[in-house]
């Protein structure tokens, strides 16, 4: 019957070019490497090695077996190392990389949720709007919306996004609510980019999508400061829906023109590579998906911000 221990012996002979050598790798006695090679020729039928004093090669049979043994022993190989991470506890320190407006709300929950259930894990959390070049900033992985760029870096999709457009009860009673998108033209709104002029706001309805042209006297490139401004009566804001309803909520913002939302953006986790990919980065990877399924409901609610 043929013994799978005597293959990995034969492999390990081939590749350390030596019985010595293989003895050693092994740690067993010359004497039995040289009796499972044997013992696997004769199951085999054929002979694998040629053996001199002071050589050692491989008979044609031999180099072909090989080829097709150690494609085998790899997968084998793999498949214990993919065993042995599912079944070991998360540990080390995971590098992980968003959004600021997205740190505040479902991340954080998530964090918490992740240092709870490992408590031999660290995280190092980075808020930032820039994109990172994952690989020299030593990140793990990084929570990104809108439209990705082309990059080698392996993305996952995990839910969408969208905003929807508010404002203050002290703005609106000084300034009035638009009726339709085109009235938006005649309001102070809120930008979320670089500058308070020459934006444009694309909004979708039951009609389709129309893209306005907007502007007003207040313009960040951080989600937080955006809001804190239509709070504070500046405009009218597009905001992402989970914080705006919270602040719908307690009356310090309303919904104006209720139909209309953004065009839905997606949510991805991004990272470096998706080969031996770590227990860490798989385990809040799933801890994420998991919030996503259990904590918000569809996923077009989820409270982010979309870049």
């Amino acid at each position: 019957m043929l013994d799978l221990n005597d293959i990995v012996v034969f492999a390990r002979v081939v590749e350390a070019g030596s019985f010595t050598a293989a003895a050693r790798l092994l740690a067993m006695p010359k004497t039995t490497v040289s009796r499972r090679i044997a013992a696997l020729e004769r199951e085999m039928g054929v002979r694998l090695l040629q053996r001199t004093t002071r050589s050692l090669k491989l008979t044609d049979a031999g180099r072909l077996y090989y080829e097709e043994s150690s494609q085998a022993l790899r997968t084998l190989e793999q498949a214990n190392l993919r065993l042995a991470e599912a079944r070991a506890e998360p540990s080390g320190t995971i590098r992980i990389s968003a959004p600021v407006g997205f740190g505040g709300h479902f991340l954080a929950a998530a964090i918490f949720d992740f240092l709870a259930a490992y408590p031999k894990t660290k995280v190092e959390l980075r808020l930032t709007d820039d994109r990172l070049n994952l690989i020299e900033s030593g990140i793990d992985l990084a929570f990104r919306t809108g439209i990705l760029e082309d990059s080698t870096l392996i993305a996952r999709k995990l839910g969408s996004t969208y905003r929807v457009l508010c404002a203050s009860p002290d703005y609106l009673a000084r300034c009035g609510a638009p009726d339709r998108p085109a009235d938006l033209t005649r309001h102070d709104c809120v930008i979320a980019g670089p500058s308070a002029t020459n934006a444009h706001w694309t909004l979708e309805g039951i009609d389709g999508q129309e893209t306005i042209s907007v502007s007003g006297r207040f313009a960040a490139n951080e989600m937080q400061a955006v809001m804190a401004a239509a709070i504070a009566g500046h405009g009218i804001a597009q905001l992402p829906r989970g914080p705006a309803e919270a602040c719908i909520r307690d009356g310090r913002l309303r919904r104006v023109l209720d139909g209309y939302t953004t065009p839905a953006g997606g949510l991805h986790v991004v990272y470096p590579s998706s080969q031996n990919l770590s227990p860490l980065v798989k385990a809040f990877i799933q801890l994420a998906i998991d919030h996503l399924n259990a904590g918000n409901g569809a996923s077009d609610e989820l409270p982010i911000i979309s870049r």
